[in-house]
């Protein structure tokens, strides 16, 4: 019984306490009243019109100040309430003993605290559907489109040896043509399930995502990897992987850049991804490709930032929780 009165309190609260606020002003204002030497006659005169006015604003002045101090913390809750956003945890307001009103906020921080472990499950859940999926798809891009390729391939070359002279380069052309096909193939393949992460570990991956990153961009990057890594999960690892093919990702649609620096650094038991670039930058306007990295981050209780500033580059950090970094 009591729980299902408590939400009821908050409000008989917040009323008994403004009905107090004003009892008392208004009583302070009638014992002033009875005990100074002012007398109001009747007919009010003209003289007595600039005492009852001063009376009235005392009165009036007290009260909005008193009741503005005892909802204060409405208006920090609203502020909160306007700058939620699920994907940057750690928006709460502090209780600050602030009477009726703490049950209020309690409430909020809770519903806060719920609605961020619900979307960190959903998005979890998502996300490893779409790696399956990812998974999948690499299996069948390189399995029988591949192999259906290069069937083709080796027909092609049976054909070129027996073809007459003059339809001989028109085939080795054909044969080229496959051939870059099967590449690409096997390239979007190694994009959608990184098996190099599996098979060598994170700072491999991250030297391979990196050389692919070059060749397909031609902007060169500088890597700053450190060799002690060992000790992530599978999920971090994979988190980090993803969030800087991303970033590259952005750098080679956006930035515009002549240089990129990606360092995975582990400083003070914590460990920090960082895609820098010396591109235009630009005014931080996230699109599905940020949330989608500020999701995968929240997998992993770590926080992402982006910087960006026009003509200064566009800065992306990774930082991951100590207990994450030290994990063995």
């Amino acid at each position: 019984m009591r729980d299902r009165d408590t939400p009821r309190s908050a409000p008989r609260g917040l009323f008994r306490r403004l009905v107090t606020i004003n009892g008392l002003v208004f009583a302070v204002g009638t014992l002033v009243l009875a005990l100074s030497p002012a007398t109001v006659s009747s007919p009010v005169l003209i003289t007595e019109v600039p005492v009852l006015i001063l009376g009235l604003a005392v009165i009036l002045t007290a009260n909005a100040l008193l009741v503005r101090s005892s909802l204060a913390p409405l208006d920090a809750l609203t502020s909160v309430m306007q700058r939620v956003d699920l994907l940057r945890t750690g928006n709460r307001l502090p209780r600050n003993n602030n009477g009726d009103l703490a049950h209020v906020i309690d409430t909020f921080n809770a519903m806060l605290d719920r609605l961020e472990a619900e979307r960190s499950e959903s998005s979890a859940h998502a996300l490893a559907a779409q790696e399956g999926e990812r998974e999948r798809i690499a299996r069948e891009l390189h399995d029988e489109i591949g192999q259906s390729l290069t069937v083709v391939l080796l027909g092609l070359k049976r054909t070129v040896d027996r073809a007459p002279e003059d339809l001989r380069e028109e085939l080795h052309q054909t044969q080229e043509s496959v051939r870059a096909c099967l590449d690409e193939v096997r390239v979007v393949a190694r994009r959608l399930r990184p098996g190099v992460l599996t098979d060598l570990g994170l700072a491999s991956a991250l030297t391979a995502l990196s050389s692919e990153f070059s060749q397909a961009s031609g902007v060169p990057v500088t890597r700053r990897v450190d060799g002690a890594l060992a000790g992530l999960s599978q999920e971090a690892e994979l988190v980090v992987y993803r969030i800087a093919q991303e970033g590259l990702t952005n750098v080679a649609r956006h930035a515009g850049a002549s240089r990129v620096v990606l360092s995975l650094r582990r400083e003070r038991g914590r460990l920090t991804l960082t895609i820098a670039d010396d591109g235009r930058g630009a005014e931080i306007k996230e699109g599905a490709g940020i949330r989608g990295m500020r999701e995968r981050a929240l997998l992993i209780n770590a926080r992402l930032t982006v910087d960006s500033a026009p003509g200064e580059g566009t800065r992306v950090t990774l930082a991951l929780p100590q207990a994450t970094a030290e994990a063995r």
